[in-house]
């Protein structure tokens, strides 16, 4: 199985090469990694620090201006090649360390689409602030209202869906609506669906 992983990145000089190092380090039996990097038109030495670092991906998009994340995840969408999809954030607050653990319903259960969670029973998460926390389970539910779904928390990072569920020319949204748009279109054609709980470094 391949499995294309996409970080969007801006002014990240300071963590990206760890991240795309951590990346890297993971080690699962039937999967090999597509590592697809997006610098969203980075001031800092973001750029200089991926050039440098060729060997730690696959594919380096470079955008001429900052377009924001959405315009980022469009990119990397447009050139992946995977089975599936993964996003990767560049500022460490998700680790890679969490793949083995959202790949057990893909390669077990034949999974489509596998979401995240932040606060579904994680071994750890930073505690966060009480009316961001109680913002994110009021989207969750009306979501889930929506979509007939049962996710705790549809604003985690880690999103895993068959690449072929989201067409990158599908995608309308480019600021912080269109994971949930992503979501929402994945959901339409996937049959087997879970969540996973995962860490969280805030």
């Amino acid at each position: 199985m391949k499995l294309s992983i996409i970080v969007p990145a801006y002014n990240e000089e300071s963590t990206i090469v760890e991240v795309l190092r951590e990346v890297n380090r993971q080690q699962i039996d039937g999967v090999n990694f597509e590592v697809i990097v997006i610098d969203d038109g980075s001031k800092d030495a973001t750029l200089e620090l991926l050039d440098e670092n060729s060997g730690l991906y696959s594919k380096l998009i470079k955008m001429e201006k900052n377009g924001g994340k959405g315009a980022a995840v469009k990119a990397g969408l447009a050139v992946a090649s995977g089975d599936y999809v993964l996003f990767q954030d560049a500022d460490l607050e998700y680790s890679p360390n969490e793949y083995k653990a959202l790949l057990i319903p893909v390669l077990r259960f034949d999974a489509d689409l596998v979401m995240s969670s932040r606060f579904a029973a994680p071994a750890y998460t930073r505690v966060a602030y009480f009316w961001n926390k109680i913002g994110n389970h009021l989207i969750t539910l009306f979501f889930n209202i929506l979509n007939n779904t049962t996710f705790t928390d549809i604003y985690s990072c880690y999103v895993l869906f068959r690449r072929d569920l989201v067409p990158a020319n599908k995608l309308r949204r480019q600021g912080w609506s269109q994971q949930a748009e992503i979501l929402s279109i994945a959901k339409q054609k996937a049959r087997n669906i879970y969540e996973i709980p995962i860490s969280y470094h805030g």
